[in-house]
């Protein structure tokens, strides 16, 4: 028996590139899942359509899960914000940093309490690689996305003990409308992989049912993101080469 059989899952972003296979391979692995968007996601049991950033909307949503609490609460929805950061008009900054991570902290922080008094439970959050590798052009992205892996770290340990899990996954760029044709172009530019989305989405559900703390998908990229961690320097230096390619693209 898998052991997502009979799990109640609610997923953020459930109808996006991401989250619709996430949704289908949860379902597939037995688990009855809820999927939260602004649209009706056709994959799911259940679909809550909801604007994550709309204020009143999310509070709206945080007391209904908190209400109706399930075993596993997947936080996938996210914004993307390219371009140099000194052009970003404040209204989207906004919006990157209140959907990639107050989003999710308001959700923990609304399942939180029933899974503890339950003694069980798990919260997963999807960041990215560019969260532990920032790059240029992705200022907001990565920094919202670092901020989550924090998140994340800062729950785990709180929790511990308490018999809910805490998973962060960092997957790399997937072939998704989430990138549109300038992330695609600087994806090329700097000889960044691009995966799958099945794919993707087959690490996110295994690494959720194994109950891991943390995955990065990709052997090159965890050098990196351990290499950045400990010597910014040296991926200063091995990244320089597509950030010149980038400037004279981009600017």
């Amino acid at each position: 028996m898998s052991r997502l059989e009979g799990k109640r899952v609610f997923v953020t972003g459930a109808a996006g590139g991401i989250g619709m296979p996430v949704t289908r391979l949860l379902r597939e692995a037995g688990a009855q899942v809820t999927g939260i968007d602004r649209a009706p996601c056709p994959a799911c049991d259940r679909s809550i359509v909801a604007d994550l950033s709309d204020e009143d909307a999310l509070a709206g949503l945080a007391g209904q899960v908190a209400a109706d609490c399930p075993d596993i609460l997947v936080n996938i929805a996210g914004v993307m914000r390219f371009g140099l950061h000194e052009s970003q008009p404040i209204e989207a900054l906004s919006l990157c940093y209140r959907v990639n991570l107050l989003v999710p902290a308001v959700l923990a922080r609304a399942v939180t309490p029933p899974m503890r008094r339950r003694g069980s439970g798990q919260i997963v959050n999807i960041g990215s690689v560019l969260g532990a590798i920032p790059y240029p052009w992705f200022a907001a992205y990565s920094s919202s996305k670092a901020g989550l892996a924090a998140l994340s770290q800062g729950l785990r340990r709180e929790l511990l003990g308490s018999g809910v899990a805490v998973t962060h996954i960092n997957p790399r760029a997937a072939r998704t409308a989430f990138n549109n044709g300038e992330v695609n172009r600087f994806l090329t530019l700097a000889g960044m992989k691009a995966d799958a989305p099945e794919w993707v989405a087959q690490r996110i559900v295994a690494a959720i049912a194994a109950r891991k703390e943390t995955v990065s998908i990709g052997a090159m990229e965890r050098v990196y993101a351990a290499l950045n961690a400990i010597s910014p320097k040296l991926v200063d230096a091995g990244l320089s080469p597509q950030i010149r390619k980038a400037q004279a693209e981009f600017g």
